[in-house]
């Protein structure tokens, strides 16, 4: 996925015993072991172990994988057993010399960090400064271990380097700029643009490499006797680090990205899906802290916004300030129409601010509690509005269009199952914070398949957040 600001990606394997949260029976009756959790520039993962049997990996982006793979189809072998929690933050390398010249990379080791990507690395090594890391795997190439070195700092546990992290092989691609691609290959280049999944170059399947690569990184890192490790690699090896742990196929290739170092100023920085540019955006963001959240956990309840809630929803509408907004969707809870509101608001007066975006609103209908069997109808109803947000996103626009939809986290999880064609099995693989914003591209258009570029924003709520790497073992 691709997450820009202050976050990164983590994955956590949790005893399911202790994983309380609201999603603990949707997780049980999905049988997943793996839940995401993302907070933009890294991915959190953490792998849950049931009472009966040892389980799979997890992730910060909260996704579960387990008996999933064979209800997708693949044919993957299962991961290894693991008997204790793991947790694992996945970290890209800081912008590159390769980056910055916009040349193809692959897995060759010619480019070096940037003046800019060094600064990245340092930002993430601040990040992780007070994390607590039994071990750190790094790939050999010399932008991802620079990173390594640079976020691991004074440490004394050795960095262990590992070739199957990588970045992707592009064999006669590798080195070439964009545009000479594009001239020297044609139509090959077009499939790597269009069908990743499919691209073959000089007798390879690259992305398929890549899929078997990582299974195996997973195997090293499921079977390392470290609780919580650290991964620095790169773009396309994390997409597939994040994809097997949930069960997700190549199919899946570019449809969870992740920018250098996951530190991008903005989440809505316009990005780039094989060479196509978006400016069609939804944006999930989820309700300010409530009364609710500090007495009970389980999704749904009509009560206001707390004073963290309130601090929450001022620091989204100042993010969301610049952005040129055409429509704000909002669930009827009195906690998503307060947090709808404060962004209406900054909208409206945006002329006054230094702005040029005047939103219209548009109301929800009202969900029901998720309470026991209510699964269904909330993804069927979830559905509803995930084609009500692509009608607004659809319309005539020079600039692309920008929808911001305002809900309960358990909303948000369920559209984000709806944007990767999932089922609602896999709602328990995801988790999400209140005030976090999770940013939906669409570089087809809303016709097109979306992109995750981020989830679990929440560098803009600062102190007012909980820490991106918290470990929720305990949640």
């Amino acid at each position: 996925m691709g997450f820009n600001g202050n976050h990164r990606n983590h994955l956590h394997c949790i005893p399911r015993e202790n994983n309380k949260n609201r999603w603990k029976k949707t997780a049980e009756s999905a049988s997943r072991n793996m839940m995401i959790s993302v907070a933009s520039p890294l991915f959190l993962l953490q792998t849950s172990v049931a009472t009966s049997r040892p389980s799979p990996i997890g992730t910060l982006f909260t996704a579960v994988r387990s008996s999933l793979i064979s209800q997708q189809g693949g044919d993957a072998a299962p991961f290894p057993p693991i008997r204790v929690a793991k947790r694992v933050v996945l970290v890209r390398h800081g912008q590159s010399t390769w980056n910055e010249e916009g040349r193809i990379q692959g897995s060759s080791n010619f480019s070096v960090l940037t003046q800019k990507g060094e600064a990245q690395a340092e930002t993430n090594r601040l990040m992780l400064l007070h994390d607590t890391f039994d071990a750190c795997f790094a790939s050999p190439l010399n932008r991802s271990k620079r990173t390594a070195e640079v976020i691991w700092g004074a440490r004394k546990e050795e960095i262990i380097t590992d070739t199957d992290l990588r970045e992707i092989d592009l064999y006669s691609f590798q080195g070439l700029l964009k545009h000479e691609g594009k001239a020297k290959f044609g139509v090959a280049y077009l499939q790597w643009q269009r069908d990743a999944a499919n691209f073959n170059i000089d007798g390879h399947y690259p992305v398929r490499e890549l899929w078997t690569r990582a299974r195996s990184c997973w195997t090293k890192i499921l079977t390392h006797e470290s609780r919580s490790l650290l991964v620095v690699a790169h773009n396309a090896v994390n997409q597939a680090l994040v994809a097997t742990a949930i069960g997700l196929g190549t199919e899946y290739f570019r449809t969870l990205l992740q920018s250098n170092c996951g530190t991008s100023s903005s989440p809505f920085a316009a990005g780039s899906s094989g060479g196509r540019s978006s400016s069609n955006q939804i944006i999930l963001v989820c309700q300010g802290s409530s009364k609710r959240d500090c007495e009970d956990n389980s999704p749904g309840g009509d009560v206001p916004l707390d004073m963290l809630g309130i601090i929450q929803s001022q620091k989204t509408a100042e993010l969301l300030l610049d952005l040129k907004v055409k429509t704000v969707v909002s669930s009827p809870t009195l906690a998503s129409i307060e947090t709808a509101n404060s962004i209406s608001r900054v909208q409206e007066a945006a002329d006054v601010l230094g702005a040029n975006s005047v939103p219209r609103c548009v109301e929800m209908k009202q969900m029901e509690d998720l309470d026991d069997g209510v699964l269904t109808v909330v993804w069927e109803k979830s559905g509803k509005v995930w084609k009500l947000l692509l009608d607004e996103l659809s319309g005539e626009s020079e600039t692309g269009n920008t929808v911001v939809a305002v809900a309960d986290p358990a909303i948000h999880i369920a559209l984000l199952g709806h944007c990767l064609n999932l089922t609602k099995e896999w709602m328990g693989s995801f988790h999400l914070d209140a005030g976090s914003i999770s940013v939906l591209d669409f570089p087809e258009g809303p016709a097109g398949r979306g992109v995750i570029r981020c989830i679990n924003y929440t560098a803009h709520l600062g102190r007012w957040s909980s820490p991106i790497t918290r470990s929720i073992l305990t949640d």
